[in-house]
């Protein structure tokens, strides 16, 4: 007959009112033999209630996102399908009340004809040729209206010696620089993405001086006592004080810069959606141009939210100023 080895009465911890009590109760005996159980048992108890804890935060963390996101993403789901419904309903009833929708082509339509076109290079063509333009012509705007943007602002003989002239040439449409970039450049390519640049030039331009000028000269002369040089002030100080401006800039440049891609698309070139959907009205091809009309619409936004993506992603003190300073 074999028998439990035998334990030190100081190994044998009693838990209740007493020992006694605990001796005399029973079924309500808990007792934890040794020290080294009674350790295993608090490293599980902490190991359970941080999974617990850890389990509550991530609830608590999807519940905040979803009361602060998802009433937002409701509301655009609720919009976009209200202008889809609005546009299924005028088109199939062919409702004209002095806006006539009769040759306007319904949703399916449209969606019949994107089908098409995505089996169709020429269209995926287009649409290369268009972003290859945008994205040459914005950057080159974006780098020199900045640069020219932190200069004038900063050093007031250069705004006093540059900015006349650059005023005098703003108001001119990206438009009306059509015929004058085809006499100018070699080719159609290279005048379409100069009209792309002059489009978003001046937004960008204008933006950083202004964001320049609105930095707090308190910065500036902190930065001077502490001994810091003329182009260090402009990285360190200028240009994160002036970042906000300079992506609104950025933002409003690339909207102006797909308006005038497209207008110089419809009058002189050979590819791109621009000129898809002139050739679509040419042919007659009405759905062809609702569908022109809704890439242009989604690459733009696509464009602006990769823009306003980046600057979150260069200023995070601004979401921090947003939070009040809180982690």
């Amino acid at each position: 007959m074999s028998s439990a080895p035998l334990r030190r009465i100081e190994d044998v911890q009693i838990f209740g009112p007493s020992a006694m009590d605990a001796a005399t109760t029973g079924p309500h005996l808990v007792a934890a033999l040794g020290p080294a159980n009674t350790h295993r048992h608090e490293q599980g108890a902490e190991t359970q209630a941080a999974r617990a804890g850890a389990g509550a935060g991530a609830s608590a963390w999807l519940r905040t996102w979803a009361q602060s996101n998802g009433v937002s993403a409701l509301l655009a789901v609720c919009s976009l399908g209200g202008l889809l419904l609005f546009w299924h309903l005028v088109t199939t009833y062919h409702v004209n009340f002095y806006i006539r929708f009769a040759n306007v082509p319904t949703p399916a339509d449209v969606w019949q004809s994107m089908v098409q076109a995505g089996s169709n290079g020429k269209f995926i063509t287009n649409v290369g040729m268009s972003l290859r333009r945008i994205f040459i012509g914005f950057a080159l705007a974006g780098v020199l209206g900045v640069a020219l943007g932190l200069v004038i602002g900063r050093y007031q003989r250069m705004h006093q010696l540059l900015f006349p002239a650059l005023e005098a040439l703003r108001p001119i449409p990206a438009i009306a620089w059509v015929p004058i970039s085809i006499m100018l450049w070699p080719d159609n390519e290279v005048s379409i993405v100069f009209i792309t640049f002059v489009g978003a030039f001046f937004p960008i331009l204008l933006n950083t001086e202004s964001g320049v000028k609105a930095v707090d000269a308190v910065l500036l002369r902190a930065g001077q006592c502490l001994g810091a040089r003329s182009w260090q002030l402009m990285w360190h100080v200028v240009l994160p004080g002036a970042a906000p401006q300079i992506f609104t800039g950025l933002a409003v440049g690339m909207g102006v810069a797909w308006v005038s891609l497209i207008a110089a698309e419809m009058i002189s070139g050979q590819f791109g959606i621009g000129y898809f959907t002139w050739e679509a009205y040419s042919l007659i091809a009405y759905a062809d141009i609702v569908l022109g009309m809704i890439t242009i619409g989604v690459l733009g936004l696509l464009c602006s939210w990769l823009i306003r993506f980046t600057g979150k992603a260069l200023m995070p003190w601004l979401e921090f100023s947003k939070l009040g300073g809180r982690s």
